[in-house]
């Protein structure tokens, strides 16, 4: 067997990744920030505006199953670079939007290629270490996405301010081509699997874990959403702060959610159910306590840094679901990414129905608690049905 192509600079590979992951992480998040200012600009209300985030989860719902399927015999290095030109293109677009139909066209045009580019960067992450480190390389890679919530979002946010919503979009695209060149740089130059189809991949649907590890993630992680996405409204309307103060809180998000995705990672390498049932938890009774936090600037940002730091659930589910989804690989990772989105469009549509039944801003906190709640209850299911299928298994037959 030859040598790996890998070998020599796994940490220039994972950088290169995770720039990938910062430009995603920018876009993603500080298009929440930025809610009432294009809203205001698009002459719309903050829970109408709520469905461009939405529009964008959605776009990477569809795209990651799709492109994961018919993309998974490609060389890896040139499917990401694809997915970062389609994702520049339409960060570009964003920036360009005329009205609010422009942008919820160009903001789920945005999504397409984001699942399948995490989906596929996991893969390639993992391929570089031993299996008992796989979680802490992922995590690597998709810390590229938590600090962009503490330097890219705030950043995104202070611009967004001083020089219009437009200009957080075509930061994002620049960074976007940064990735571009990284990758051709220093991703491995694989051949692709000439044995992938999408028959194969599409293989991962039949296997019932996959689908309970990606509704977990798909309901368990709304609620971070569902108080991120009206957090700046929430703090000038509820807090009663300047709008100075949104760039300060959304790094401190960002520093909690770096912490838990770290710490997680390093969890699941030693017991990935236990961290998957305790950062559920967690996050369950974080989200309940934002209501009665977020009337004072002080308890808002401990609030918000407990809240981010259950976004430690991501890796842990992804390293499952390469452990439930057998030889469709490519397909399951990236559908991870869907769940992710789903609960990006989850969170918000129901915190906004929350907020437009007059429930108040901070009602959010407990749609976020419920449906944290409601991901540790079908992650329980899961575990629960493998370990009695492991014992069928195990017994012997007469």
């Amino acid at each position: 067997m030859g040598t790996r192509p890998h070998q020599a600079h796994p940490a220039l590979v994972l950088f290169a990744l995770s720039v990938g992951a910062f430009a995603i992480g920018t876009t993603e998040f500080a298009a929440m920030s930025l809610l009432p200012f294009f809203a205001r600009d698009l002459g719309i209300d903050a829970p109408t505006a709520g469905h461009a985030i939405s529009a964008y989860a959605l776009g990477v719902v569809a795209g990651a199953p799709v492109i994961a399927a018919f993309g998974a015999r490609l060389p890896r290095r040139t499917l990401l670079i694809g997915l970062m030109a389609m994702f520049a293109v339409g960060n570009g677009l964003s920036a360009l939007s005329p009205s609010y139909g422009w942008m919820l066209a160009f903001r789920f045009l945005s999504g397409v290629p984001h699942g399948a580019y995490f989906g596929v960067a996991a893969l390639v992450a993992a391929s570089l270490v031993p299996i008992e480190r796989r979680a802490q390389a992922i995590a690597r890679v998709m810390s590229g996405l938590t600090i962009a919530t503490v330097i890219g979002v705030p950043v995104a946010n202070w611009m967004g301010q001083a020089m219009g919503w437009r200009s957080g979009f075509f930061v994002v695209t620049a960074l976007t081509i940064t990735t571009m060149t990284l990758v051709a740089l220093y991703a491995p130059r694989d051949a692709g699997d000439p044995r992938a189809s999408p028959a194969r991949e599409l293989g991962a649907l039949a296997k019932p874990q996959v689908w309970l590890t990606l509704l977990t993630g798909a309901i368990g992680f709304g609620g971070l959403f569902a108080v991120y996405t009206f957090v700046a409204s929430t703090m000038m309307e509820v807090t009663h702060v300047s709008p100075a103060w949104v760039p300060v809180v959304l790094a401190i998000f960002g520093i909690g959610l770096t912490i838990g995705n770290l710490v997680s990672a390093w969890l699941a390498d030693r017991s990935l159910n236990r961290t998957v049932i305790g950062v559920t938890l967690w996050s369950a009774v974080a989200l309940a306590l934002f209501p009665f936090m977020a009337g004072n600037i002080w308890t808002l940002c401990l609030s918000i840094f407990l809240i981010g730091a259950g976004g430690g659930l991501g890796t842990p589910l992804q390293a499952r679901l390469m452990d439930v989804s057998g030889d469709a690989q490519t397909l399951a990772a990236a559908l991870h990414h869907s769940a992710f989105n789903i609960a990006n469009a989850l969170g918000p549509w129901l915190g906004g129905l929350s907020i437009a039944a007059g429930y108040g801003l901070t009602s959010t906190g407990w749609i976020g608690a419920a449906l944290s709640l409601g991901g540790l209850g079908i992650f329980l299911l899961s575990v629960g049905l493998e370990r009695r299928s492991t014992r069928l298994v195990a017994i012997p037959c007469e």
